[in-house]
């Protein structure tokens, strides 16, 4: 089985580096990548925990980009990080993340639901290249009493149009194609299916995006049909994975996510393999 989209406490996920992989080896799990936002400070112990249980470790981390001041996911794989290029636009990354949490909690008192970002700036300067972003926030304005559960908090407050969003700034999906393969990478658009970026999917193709994410947790059955066909269309290779938190799972649109409740197939990953192996000169 194979699952190449989970995250861990380095960005918004519920579980350690070495717990994720402990739930991935029970799961049954063989082939997994940690795809943490715009961070990739959990994975030396996830590549670690994977050796010692057997498994094959795939670097992943899922980059935010900007596409007319809406987010846009980007997923990308076997990115030499340590390239001084690619580390000073994550260190960018999070920074940005910092200003726009600290942006939404003034807007969140504003709207009266204020929270209290102390302890989750204190926790962040203590995990050096660890990233925090809503669902950080989500999780605090339900401790504080604000909302019924992280859905609620996005729905009524956080998420689009709703009282304390702010919109991110940021560099394009283009340019992210390009710092990814920059640093010997390759790039898939992360759940386009809610994404619904569908009329830029031939721009983003043209532009050098990878593959795209066909197999995902919120995804419909009718949603992984299309973007098989679009993918086939217009020379994509496929991605896929859970997406798992670690979260409540009753507050996903079609399944809960859980490690291994979405696998890729193994011809969509040899696929992937093959254009890794004619791209490494990008390395």
């Amino acid at each position: 089985m194979i699952d190449l989209h989970l995250h861990t406490t380095a960005s918004d996920g519920r579980c350690s580096p070495t717990e994720l992989v402990q739930r991935v080896h029970a799961a049954g799990v063989r082939i997994f990548a940690v795809t943490d936002h715009d961070t990739v400070a959990g994975h030396e112990e996830a590549a670690a925990a994977a050796q010692r249980h057997g498994l094959e470790f795939v670097p992943g981390i899922e980059i935010t980009a900007v596409w007319r001041g809406r987010d846009v996911h980007v997923l990308a794989y076997w990115v030499d990080a340590a390239r001084p290029a690619f580390a000073s636009f994550l260190a960018q990354q999070r920074a940005q993340r910092v200003a726009r949490v600290e942006a939404i909690g003034a807007a969140l008192a504003a709207a009266g639901a204020p929270i209290d970002l102390g302890p989750l700036l204190a926790r962040l300067g203590q995990r050096p290249g660890a990233s925090i972003g809503r669902p950080d926030l989500a999780r605090l304005l339900v401790e504080a009493g604000h909302a019924s559960s992280a859905q609620d908090a996005f729905d009524r407050l956080l998420g689009d149009d709703c009282p304390a969003y702010v919109a991110r700034t940021g560099v394009t999906p283009e340019d992210v194609f390009t710092l990814v393969h920059d640093a010997g990478g390759l790039t898939s658009l992360a759940h386009p299916g809610v994404t619904r970026r569908d009329d830029r999917l031939g721009s983003w193709a043209a532009a050098g995006l990878d593959a795209i994410e066909a197999y995902h947790s919120d995804h419909t059955d009718a949603d992984v049909a299309f973007y098989l066909e679009q993918a086939v269309a217009l020379g994509l290779l496929v991605t896929g994975g859970s997406d798992f938190h670690g979260e409540d799972a009753s507050s996903y649109r079609v399944r809960p996510r859980r490690v291994g409740g979405v696998a890729l197939p193994a011809s969509a990953w040899a696929a992937l393999g093959a254009r890794r192996a004619a791209t490494d000169h990008r390395t």
